[in-house]
């Protein structure tokens, strides 16, 4: 759609604006699955796995959904990116993730052998990821992530306060 006074944008200058490979735009992409979550009664949690700077898994949580504890949106996602790449390995994958994972999700993350780690919002209560835990980095396992916190924090604490807030 043509708007009357905009400026034509060459699609490269549309990149250079657009920046698809900014933790931003990729925790947007989270936020997206968090909503599914949301729409489904599901704790608002998304997450996505980035390959060479491809989504090559979405997942929300479905523990209501499954009926499985398990089914949080980082494990679910794993599972996929596994399948995709034909291999448990995943030490070229960037992990994005609308809350702090778990210590399930966590060690689940260590044994997957995720590159780096991206998330939201901070877990005080349960966190893993530096808040009350920091599986993901400790020395005594066999693989440590890179860590990168608060990435879209705002929005990712907003949806989770808000689903919270009608529960109660």
């Amino acid at each position: 759609m043509d708007l009357p006074n905009a400026k034509r944008q060459t699609p490269n200058a549309k990149r250079e604006m657009l920046d698809f490979a900014s933790d931003s735009y990729f925790m947007g992409e989270a936020l997206r699955q968090a909503r599914k979550a949301e729409a489904a009664k599901e704790v608002p949690i998304g997450a996505i796995i980035v390959r060479e700077g491809e989504i090559i898994a979405r997942a929300w949580n479905q523990v209501e959904t499954l009926k499985d504890a398990t089914a949080h949106a980082e494990i679910l996602a794993i599972t996929q990116a596994e399948s995709f790449i034909g291999d448990w390995r995943l030490n070229d994958c960037d992990l994005y993730v609308t809350k702090e994972p778990c210590p399930m999700c966590a060690g689940a993350i260590v044994h997957a052998r995720l590159r780096r780690v991206i998330f939201g919002c901070a877990d005080p209560k349960g966190g893993a990821a530096g808040s009350l835990l920091n599986i993901l980095q400790m020395p005594e396992l066999n693989h440590q992530c890179f860590i990168t916190s608060g990435v879209c924090e705002d929005e990712c604490r907003r949806i989770l306060q808000s689903f919270f807030k009608e529960r109660r």
